[in-house]
C-alpha cells in the first residue's frame, strides 16, 4: 500500500512543476506591466531584474508555507491517507483553473484558486468524515475547518480589491496634481524627494519587512523592530541623495530607477507571498509522507497532528523552484497574452478595445458622470481650472497614443503602480497573510488608471466592462476552485488509485489542448499577411500602400467566395465554417482600419490631407465587399445548418458558372495591383456591364423556374439572396476599382 502514496508523492511533485509554471504564466502580469506599459527600460532588461526578484523571493519564502499546511483546515482531524487525497485533489484543480484563465488571456488570483481549493477539498473530506460517523452532525464541521484563520484570509483577499482601487487612485491623483503630465519640468525640481520618497517605501517594506518570518530576518530583528523610524528617515535621506546624485550625474529621470527598482522589488514579492500557492501543497505532502513513514501506522490511522508544527525550511526546494519560475518568465507566450489585457485597461488613450460594454458598464460611468457634475457645482470654479490644469495632456499626447512604439501611460504612473503594490503586498507578506497579488496589482493599476483620467467618454464603458469581466473571472475562481476541488475529493475518495490516474491523464489532455488552442491563437495573431495600416503620410506613399491591401482582401475574397458554393455543393457544413470565420477575421481586420482613421488623418502632411479622403473612400468600398460576403456566407451557413433541401444540380451549375467568371476577375484585379499596372485597371472595369447582364439573366432564369417547377421556397429564396448579393459584391469591387483608378490618375 505504500507504494501508491510514493506514486502520489511523486506525482504531486511533476504537478508542482507544471503549476510553477502555469502559475508564473498568469502572475508574471503583476510585476511586468507597470515597466513594459512606460517603456522606461528596455524589455530585455526588464526580465532581467524580474527574474532576480523572484528568484531572490523564492529562497526567502520558507515562513509562508505554514498557509497550505494548517491555515485553511485542522490537520490533526486528518488521517495520512485522507491529507493525500485532499492534496491530490487540490493540485490537480489548480493546475486546470489556472491554465483555463491563462488561455484566456485573463488575470486571475492563484491565491485566491489554492486557497478555495484547499477548502473546497477539505470540506468534501470532512462531510465524508462526518457521515461515517454517527456522533457527529454538520455542525462539527468547525472541529475540521481552521474557521477564523479561513476568514481572515479571505476577507483580507477580498478587502485588498477595495483598499488597492482606493489607495492607488488617490496617491495617482495627487501624484498628477503635483506633477501634471508635462512632469519632465518639474521632476528637476521635486525628482530627488518623490525618488526617495518611493524608493524608501519600496527598499522598507519589501527588503525589510517582506523578509520577515524567514531565517534571515533573526540576523538584524532587533535593530528594524526597535529602531523602525530611525531606519526609515535614514534610509528617506540616503534614497534622497541618491536620487538627487543620479540626476545630477547621469542626466536621467529618477523614475527609470523606481521603476526598474520597483519591479525587482514587486517581483520580489510577488515570489515570496506566492510561492507557497505553486509548491505549499506538495511540500506539506512530503512532509506528511515522510511523518507516516517514520511512524510504522496504517495511513487509514495516522493522524497528521505533526502538520501543525513548523518545519525547517528546504533551501534546496527554493532554489529550484525559484529557477524554474525564471524559465518560465523568459519562455511563457501566455504570460504575454496575459500582459496585454492590463495594459490595454490602463492605456492612456485611444484603441481597440478588448472587451464590449454591459448594461451595469453603462450604468456606472453613466451614474459616475453624474456624481462628477453634481459635485463640480460644489467645488469652486478656481479649485477646478487649477485642478483641470494639472490634468491636461500635451497637444500630441493622445494621437501619439496608437503606435505600439508609444508607451500605454507615462512614468510617473508606472512609479505610483509598483510603489503602491509593493507596499501592499509586502506588509501582508510580512504578516504571513497570503494577500492576493493579482488583485492588489491588477486594482492599483485599474485605480491609477481612473484617477490619470485614462477612462475617457470615449472608452470609459469599454474599460469599465473590462474590470467587470475580470472581477467576475476572480469570483469564478473562487466558487469554480471550491467546488471543483470537492468534486475531485470525493472521486478520488471513491475510487483510488484508478481515479487518480484517469483524472492526471484528464488533466495532461486538456493541458496539452489547452496549449495547442493558445499557440493557434498566437500565431494568428503574429501573423503579418492581414490587413495593414497605412504609415506614410504622401498620398503617393497611401496608393502604393493601398494597393497591398486591396491585393490581400481581393485574393481572400476569392477563395471565400468560391469555398461558400464548394460547400454549398457538398452540402459541407465544415467548410462553411470555415469561410464564416475566414470573412469574420477579414471584416475584423477592416473594422480595425476604420478604427485607425483618426490616427491616420492626424499623421499626415499639410500637403497630403487629400489622400485621407481617397483612404476613407477606398475603406468604404472594402467594408462593402466585406459585408456582401459575410451575408452571402452566412446564409449559406445556416441553410445548410438548418438541413433544408440542397440546392438543385442547375442551380449549382448556375452558381459554377458565376463563381468561374468572378474568379477570373479577381484574379485579374490581382495580377494587375500586384505588378502594379494601374493603367490596366480601366479594362477591367469594363468587365462590370458583362458580370451584371450574367447575374440578371440567371436571375430571369430562376424566376421563370421558380413559375413552373421549383417546390422548395427555402431554395429559391438562398438563390436569390446568393445572385442580388452578388450584384452587390460586383459593384462594391468595380467601386474601388474607379476610386482607385481616379486618384492613380489625378496624381
Amino acid at each position: 500500500m505504500e507504494n501508491i502514496y510514493l506514486l502520489m508523492l511523486v506525482a504531486l511533485v511533476v504537478l508542482a512543476i507544471a503549476d510553477l509554471v502555469v502559475g508564473v504564466s498568469n502572475d508574471a502580469v503583476n510585476f511586468l506591466n507597470s515597466a513594459i506599459g512606460s517603456k522606461a527600460i528596455s524589455f530585455k532588461t526588464i526580465m532581467i531584474i524580474a527574474s532576480l526578484g523572484i528568484f531572490i523571493g523564492a529562497v526567502f519564502s520558507s515562513g509562508m508555507m505554514e498557509v497550505a499546511r494548517k491555515g485553511i483546515f485542522m490537520p490533526g482531524q486528518f488521517y495520512f491517507d485522507e491529507i493525500m487525497i485532499i492534496f491530490m485533489a487540490v493540485m490537480i484543480t489548480d493546475i486546470l483553473l489556472l491554465d483555463f484563465f491563462n488561455t484566456l488571456g485573463m488575470p486571475t488570483s492563484t491565491t485566491v484558486s489554492i486557497v478555495f481549493e484547499l477548502l473546497g477539498a477539505a470540506v468534501v473530506m470532512a462531510l465524508i468524515k462526518i457521515s461515517a460517523n454517527d456522533a457527529q452532525t454538520f455542525a462539527n464541521m468547525v472541529d475540521y475547518i481552521n474557521t477564523e484563520k479561513a476568514t481572515q484570509i479571505i476577507s483580507g483577499i477580498f478587502l485588498s480589491v477595495v483598499i488597492a482601487f482606493s489607495i492607488g487612485a488617490l496617491v495617482q491623483w495627487l501624484s498628477r496634481l503635483t506633477f501634471t503630465f508635462e512632469y519632465e519640468k518639474k521632476i528637476k525640481n521635486f525628482g530627488a524627494i518623490f525618488g526617495g520618497v518611493c524608493l524608501t517605501a519600496i527598499g522598507y517594506f519589501i527588503f525589510f519587512k517582506g523578509l520577515k518570518g524567514t531565517p534571515y530576518y533573526s540576523s538584524f530583528k532587533d535593530i528594524l523592530e526597535s529602531q523602525v523610524l530611525t531606519v526609515v528617515a535614514v534610509s528617506f535621506v540616503f534614497w534622497t541623495l541618491f536620487s538627487y546624485l543620479f540626476t545630477k550625474i547621469f542626466k536621467r529621470s529618477i523614475l527609470i530607477v523606481v521603476i526598474a527598482i520597483g519591479t525587482f522589488g514587486l517581483a520580489l514579492a510577488f515570489s515570496g507571498n506566492d510561492l507557497v500557492n505553486f509548491i505549499g501543497v506538495p511540500m506539506a505532502a512530503y512532509h506528511s509522507f515522510e511523518a507516516w513513514t517514520a511512524s510504522g501506522e496504517a495511513a487509514s490511522s495516522f493522524s497528521m497532528v505533526s502538520l501543525r508544527e513548523k518545519v525547517p525550511a528546504e533551501p534546496a526546494l527554493l532554489f529550484i523552484a525559484g529557477g524554474i519560475m525564471v524559465l518560465t518568465l523568459w519562455f511563457s507566450k501566455k504570460a504575454r497574452s496575459v500582459a496585454e489585457t492590463e495594459i490595454g485597461l490602463s492605456r492612456q488613450g485611444h484603441g481597440s478595445e478588448k472587451f464590449n460594454p454591459n448594461i451595469l458598464s453603462r450604468a456606472l460611468v453613466s451614474g459616475s458622470t453624474k456624481l462628477v457634475s453634481a459635485l463640480g457645482a460644489v467645488i469652486p470654479e478656481s479649485t477646478q481650472e487649477r485642478i483641470s490644469r494639472s490634468f491636461e495632456k500635451p497637444e500630441d499626447y493622445s494621437a501619439t497614443m496608437s503606435k505600439e512604439e508609444q508607451p500605454a501611460f507615462d512614468m510617473i504612473r508606472a512609479a505610483i503602480n509598483l510603489t503602491v503594490a509593493g507596499v501592499l503586498i509586502s506588509i501582508a507578506t510580512s504578516y504571513k497573510l497570503p494577500l492576493s497579488t493579482t488583485y492588489v496589482t491588477f486594482m492599483v493599476a485599474m485605480g491609477t488608471s481612473l484617477a490619470d483620467k485614462a477612462w475617457g467618454r470615449e472608452s470609459a464603458v469599454y474599460r469599465v466592462a473590462g474590470v467587470l469581466n475580470v472581477i467576475g473571472g476572480w469570483f469564478f475562481t473562487a466558487f469554480s476552485a471550491f467546488a471543483a476541488a470537492g468534486i475531485l475529493t470525493y472521486i478520488i475518495y471513491l475510487g483510488k488509485g484508478p481515479a487518480i490516474a484517469i483524472l492526471l491523464i484528464l488533466a495532461i489532455g486538456l493541458l496539452v489542448r489547452n496549449y495547442l488552442s493558445h499557440k493557434k491563437k498566437y500565431m494568428a495573431k503574429s501573423d503579418t499577411s492581414g490587413l495593414r495600416k497605412s504609415e506614410s503620410n504622401t498620398v503617393q506613399g497611401i496608393i502604393q500602400e493601398s494597393a497591398d491591401n486591396i491585393i490581400n482582401v481581393v485574393t481572400r475574397s476569392n477563395k471565400i467566395y468560391s469555398d461558400v458554393f464548394k460547400g454549398l455543393a457538398k452540402q459541407d457544413k465544415a467548410v462553411l465554417k470555415k469561410s464564416k470565420k475566414g470573412i469574420d477575421k477579414l471584416d475584423s481586420e477592416v473594422e480595425e482600419l476604420r478604427d485607425h482613421i483618426f490616427f491616420f488623418i492626424k499623421s499626415l502632411d499639410e500637403t497630403s490631407v487629400r489622400g485621407s479622403s481617397f483612404y476613407i473612400t477606398i475603406l468604404a468600398y472594402l467594408t462593402d465587399v466585406t459585408q456582401s460576403l459575410e451575408f452571402i456566407s452566412k446564409k449559406s451557413y445556416k441553410h445548410v445548418n438548418n438541413n433544408h433541401k440542397p440546392l438543385r444540380y442547375s442551380q449549382i451549375n448556375d452558381l459554377k458558372e458565376i463563381d468561374k467568371l468572378l474568379s477570373s476577375l479577381l484574379q485579374e484585379i490581382e495580377e494587375v495591383f500586384s505588378e502594379r499596372r494601374f493603367d490596366k485597371i480601366e479594362s477591367i472595369i469594363d468587365h462590370k456591364e458583362r458580370i451584371l447582364s450574367v447575374l440578371s439573366a440567371k436571375i430571369e432564369k430562376q424566376v421563370a423556374r421558380t413559375r413552373t417547377e421549383e417546390s422548395s421556397p427555402k431554395n429559391t429564396t438562398l438563390y436569390f439572396n446568393l445572385l442580388l448579393e452578388t450584384k452587390d459584391l460586383v459593384n462594391a469591387i468595380m467601386n474601388l476599382m474607379g476610386e482607385y483608378n481616379s486618384s492613380y490618375r489625378k496624381v
